[in-house]
C-alpha cells in the first residue's frame, strides 16, 4: 500500500474520540485509523487527553470503579490502538457494517455499483465500485461526504486519493471523480445528506439509487 497523504481533521478525530460523530462517519474514520499509524497515534493522543479531562473535572458522574479504571489506563504506557483484522481490502469496521457477508452489488450505470451498508435519517454508508477510466457524475453536497480508498485510486479537482486516502468534500466542492487508470476503484463513501448532481439523468435516478 503507498504512503496514505490524506488523513482525518484533528477536530474530527476529536469528535470521534469523544463519541460524537454520527454512525456514518464514525464507520468512515474507524476504517480510516485502522489502515493509518499517524492517525491511529493522533486518536490515542485524544482519548488520553479526555481522560484527563475526566481526571481533573467533577462535571462528569461515574462511578468510582469506572474511574480507577479510567485513570488506570492513563497512567499505563500509551500502545496505538491495533490494526483491525483486515478481510481480503476490507479493513474490520467495514466488516463489521458488512455484517461479514460479501458485498451486494447494484449497478448504477456505466460500470458503477454500490452497496448500501446502512442508511437512515442521519447518513448512509455505502461501498461504491468504479471501473478504471469511469466516472462518478459530476456533484456538489448539501453536507459532509466523507470518501475512503480500499482499492485503486481517483482523482478529481482536489487530487488523487489511493488506499487509505480520506477525502472530506462539503458544500464548498464540487467534484467529478474519476477512477485512475489499472485496477477498479472500490471505495467507502459515508455521507449526511443527498449529493446535488448536476446532469438531469442521474437526479431522476437518484430516489431509485438513494444517493
Amino acid at each position: 500500500m503507498s504512503a496514505i497523504t490524506h488523513h482525518i481533521p484533528d477536530a474530527m478525530l476529536a469528535a470521534y474520540a469523544a463519541g460524537n460523530l454520527p454512525h456514518a462517519f464514525a464507520v468512515a474514520v474507524a476504517s480510516h485509523v485502522s489502515l493509518c499509524a499517524e492517525c491511529r497515534v493522533a486518536l490515542g493522543a485524544h482519548q488520553a487527553i479526555g481522560g484527563a479531562v475526566l481526571e481533573n473535572t467533577g462535571a462528569v458522574a461515574v462511578s468510582s470503579s469506572l474511574k480507577d479504571d479510567i485513570l488506570a489506563q492513563l497512567d499505563a504506557p500509551f500502545t496505538p490502538e491495533p490494526v483491525y483484522e483486515r478481510n481480503g481490502i476490507f479493513p474490520g469496521p467495514v466488516t463489521e457494517a458488512m455484517k461479514g457477508r460479501a458485498p451486494r452489488w447494484k449497478k448504477l450505470g456505466m460500470g458503477v455499483r454500490q452497496d448500501i451498508l446502512s442508511a437512515d435519517a442521519n447518513g448512509s454508508v455505502r461501498l461504491l465500485y468504479i471501473p478504471p477510466g469511469q466516472a462518478v457524475p459530476d456533484h456538489s453536497h448539501n453536507g459532509l461526504e466523507l470518501t475512503l480508498v480500499l482499492q485503486g485510486s481517483f482523482s478529481d479537482e482536489t487530487g488523487r486519493f489511493g488506499v487509505g486516502d480520506l477525502e472530506i468534500a462539503d458544500e464548498d466542492l464540487e467534484h467529478t471523480p474519476v477512477a485512475d487508470p489499472g485496477e477498479a476503484c472500490i471505495c467507502l463513501a459515508a455521507t449526511d445528506a443527498r449529493l446535488n448532481f448536476r446532469a438531469l439523468v442521474p437526479r431522476l435516478l437518484q430516489p431509485l439509487f438513494r444517493i
